[in-house]
């Protein structure tokens, strides 16, 4: 019996279904961009739907970010880890058998069940691994952000190459669920898991704070920026002369080339006393990116896209280092968190459907990158009061 115990309890057995979790969190959502034309097609959906399907998830994040602690408290971290990637599991088999009904709401649950991993992944990296909560915690989200670039580049492929349709495409995603389950399963006969006790910290009511609210704007915009652009860059690309597999080949190499900022931003970030320079850094990247944009060559769009990638791979590890050093305690930390995501996802959820529909008014595609040109600016609002040293 102890035996078996300390089987379960060997970090290398959590690291590794950790990573699994990770490598689930984002292929759902990521593939749904260079699949948007087939999808579009063949369900007649409008540019303001379709848009939507990217919109439905990052309503799902915002809202039940709020309530997935204490789905945590209730069941355990591990055991709602596995509820949630049953949930995710059920979403994406949901999502491809018939129409759109069944479409969006296969994508809703999916967004449930990303949300709850996402949410409860890192108390739980906290509690168990509490002497390598940095490690860890990079690989996670280095292996999020991995797997979503590849979900980008192999979904059309997937679809024409090897005939599957963008229903196969995405349906192909449950065989790596399954893998996640399985190995997370071993997870739920750890009996070591303890509730985190802070009672000393201070009561502070984070949605009163203007610096709680300037942190999750900055996240909120962040994120607003890498939705908008997984699920519309494609599609421009196509309209430049990229076939559906160059352009969802573009932008998984685009957010490859993110892995280095994920990487290097935080390290970077926590050398200052303040990170306002790292953030304005960072917005002249996405400014120059995005306006070259403007001119119709190819090899300039690459140049400025791999600008912005570098900056969307950097911005989601700054925003949530951001978190944790303008707190100074564990429990605001956590309540900052929750408000930030879910703050953060709803202002997300705008720029997928509003670009889509303005799409549908105006069919033009400098529409599109004057809206990120505006988030860029927004960018850097937030993030320079949010880089300032203080704390909640």
């Amino acid at each position: 019996m102890s035996s078996e115990k300390q089987f379960y309890q060997q970090p290398w057995l959590l690291f590794t279904g950790i990573l699994l979790v990770s490598f689930n969190l984002r292929p759902s959502i990521t593939a749904i961009g260079p699949l948007i034309p087939m999808i579009r097609e063949d369900l007649g959906l409008s540019n303001g739907w379709v848009g939507f399907l990217t919109t439905l998830p990052l309503l799902t994040f915002a809202t039940f970010s709020l309530f997935a602690a204490s789905i945590g408290k209730y069941f355990g971290n591990a055991k709602a880890i596995l509820y949630a990637l049953l949930l995710l599991l059920i979403g994406s088999v949901v999502r491809v058998l018939g129409g759109s009904d069944l479409l969006f709401i296969g994508t809703g649950l999916t967004g449930i069940g990303i949300v709850i991993c996402n949410v409860l992944l890192i108390p739980l990296i906290k509690n168990r691994m509490p002497g390598k909560i940095g490690w860890v915690t990079a690989s996670f989200t280095t292996g999020m952000t991995l797997f979503a670039a590849i979900a980008s580049g192999i979904s059309a492929p997937m679809a024409i190459d090897l005939d599957l349709g963008w229903r196969g495409s995405l349906l192909a995603w449950v065989g790596l669920l399954l893998i996640g389950i399985l190995i997370w399963m071993p997870q739920l006969k750890w009996k070591g898991e303890n509730q985190s006790r802070d009672m000393e910290s201070p009561k502070v009511n984070v949605w009163k704070s203007r610096l709680a609210w300037d942190v999750s704007m900055f996240m909120g915009v962040q994120s607003l920026l890498f939705f908008t652009i997984v699920a519309w860059l494609p599609d421009m690309m196509m309209d430049r002369g990229l076939s559906a597999v160059e352009a969802g080949i573009l932008l998984s190499l685009m957010q490859i080339v993110g892995l280095s900022g994920s990487f290097l931003a935080p390290i970077i970030a926590t050398r200052f006393k303040d990170q306002v320079g790292v953030v304005i850094v960072l917005g002249m990247m996405y400014l120059l990116g995005f306006s070259l944009l403007f001119i119709q060559k190819l090899w300039i769009n690459y140049i400025g896209l791999t600008l912005v990638g570098i900056g969307l791979g950097s911005s989601i590890s700054l925003a949530y280092t951001l978190i944790g050093l303008r707190t100074g305690h564990e429990k605001t930390t956590a309540t900052l968190s929750g408000m930030a995501q879910s703050t953060g996802y709803y202002l997300a959820a705008l720029g997928p459907l509003l670009f889509g529909v303005t799409f549908d008014l105006f069919a033009e595609w400098n529409v599109f990158i004057v809206l990120m040109l505006i988030c860029s600016v927004l960018f850097i609002y937030f993030g320079m009061r949010s880089g300032k040293s203080r704390q909640i």
